[in-house]
């Protein structure tokens, strides 16, 4: 068997082989959404070699101009009514090119988003995170990424969840199963398969560990270069809910389910230079390069919250002894600190807590990409690092809500000037689309409060 299939990776002679013995008959063609979701066609598999490989797919461009349940907005420059809601170019990456195991004779492949003219889809995320690159890949630099995201199982299904309305579902656990061997024993069948099912989509899993919520579990993947790893939490995500919904069962990434412990997402950020070497670390210390690096994040932290926590809900986490952060503050192996800097030597990294599961790696990494590099251009002093608990500190608070966030974003000029205008304007339409709908909702709480007591 070839050594691509054997770790899930294919190249395109590979899949050409696979596809005339008969063992993959579909391709997904796949593009990630404002919201990093999967979006796309299943295609055949010969129409896909014959006709996409050479001249490409087009797919809707309102795919990036739509609210989480698909209802066309308005306010995005680049598609509306008015200019018809036309199409743009689905254009695959081959280096993205995986089996997708859990999906019988299923292959997926992974795409950029270009205009007819060939030029670049500026908002689309994978766009603005190969933008970031590039400015890293000018200096000498390359950047490494690990993303840590957590969920919590239900034995419903997702269709009994939604018949439920989403109230009195049924944990996988029914109490803190926090690195628990036995607690997590009960739902290993689903958590094995999820692992092993990744690991043959080419993603290189290494460890699952139970978390603190009732039925919260998290699946960790080693650090890759910072698109691979983007690349691979979208996969992740998508294939996960997907494994479950198979399996009888359902999981959710959202960032507060409940009051008990919200679903996070840290991401681990490392540098390296153009040989390959970690740059963070100078002997047994700080490198300048990290020290402006860090403080770039600090600096950018707050004014970029729209990138790290896109959604009304993601701002409920953040609540003084939950493992959220409150403060804009870094600290050394702290975890009441918005920044954590772990490591020592090759592995020194930076560890921003403040996503959480419903984040768009793509945005985010290139937020702390972005926010590192307005660091170190402008050579910030890093202020001392915060030793205690930071949730008792007078420092900067994380923003408490998606307006104060949006806020922030629109007078950022540190935003407009590392992702330009039109991706400035875009997310900020994508924030007000949020706000409005959520401003227009009556909520169960309102109901309870005040049906009969008001």
């Amino acid at each position: 068997m070839d050594s691509t299939k054997i770790n899930g990776r294919l190249d395109l002679d590979t899949l050409r082989s696979e596809v005339e013995a008969e063992r993959i008959d579909t391709v997904l063609l796949a593009m990630t959404d404002m919201q990093g979701r999967l979006q796309g066609k299943r295609l055949t598999a010969r129409h896909f070699l014959e006709e996409v490989v050479e001249h490409d797919a087009e797919g809707c461009n309102y795919l990036l101009a739509v609210d989480v349940e698909m209802n066309t907005v308005p306010g995005y420059a680049m598609s509306s009514w008015e200019r018809g809601y036309g199409d743009f170019v689905f254009k695959p990456d081959m280096e993205t090119l995986r089996l997708v195991p859990w999906q019988e004779g299923t292959a997926l492949v992974v795409c950029d988003l270009v205009w007819e003219d060939g030029s670049p889809v500026v908002a689309s995320p994978r766009q603005i995170l190969k933008r970031q690159l590039e400015r890293l890949s000018e200096r000498g630099l390359e950047a490494f990424v690990g993303t840590e995201l957590e969920f919590i199982v239900f034995k419903d299904s997702y269709e009994e969840a939604w018949k439920k309305g989403y109230t009195g579902l049924d944990p996988a656990n029914q109490y803190n199963v926090d690195y628990s061997l036995l607690g997590t024993a009960r739902i290993e069948p689903l958590l094995r398969r999820i692992r092993n099912s990744m690991e043959g989509a080419g993603l290189l899993v290494e460890d699952a560990k139970g978390e603190c919520n009732f039925g919260q579990h998290e699946i960790n993947f080693k650090f890759d270069r910072a698109l691979a790893t983007a690349d691979g939490h979208s996969i992740y995500k998508n294939g996960a809910k997907e494994i479950a919904a198979q399996e009888g069962s359902s999981l959710t990434f959202m960032p507060k389910f409940d009051e008990r412990e919200g679903n996070s997402c840290h991401i681990h950020l490392s540098l390296r230079d153009d040989g390959g070497e970690p740059i963070f670390a100078d002997g047994h210390g700080f490198s300048k390069t990290f020290e402006h690096f860090l403080a770039g994040q600090l600096a950018c932290l707050r004014e970029f919250a729209l990138f790290f926590a896109p959604n009304i809900n993601s701002y409920k986490r953040y609540a003084v002894g939950s493992f959220a952060p409150t403060a804009i503050a870094w600290g050394r192996d702290n975890r009441t600190c918005s920044l954590r800097v772990v490591g020592h030597g090759p592995s020194l990294r930076v560890e921003n807590r403040i996503p959480g599961g419903d984040v768009n790696p793509y945005l985010a990494i290139s937020a702390m990409i972005s926010a590192g590099l307005h660091g170190i251009e402008n050579e910030l002093p890093l202020e001392d690092e915060f030793a205690g608990n930071a949730y008792e500190t007078d420092k900067p608070h994380v923003p408490t809500s998606l307006r104060e966030a949006r806020d922030l974003f629109a007078a950022s000029d540190a935003a407009r000037e590392a992702f330009g205008e039109e991706v400035h304007a875009h997310y900020l339409n994508m924030a007000q689309v949020e706000i409005q709908a959520f401003d227009a909702a009556v909520t169960d709480w309102e109901r309870r409060r005040n049906f009969e007591r008001l």
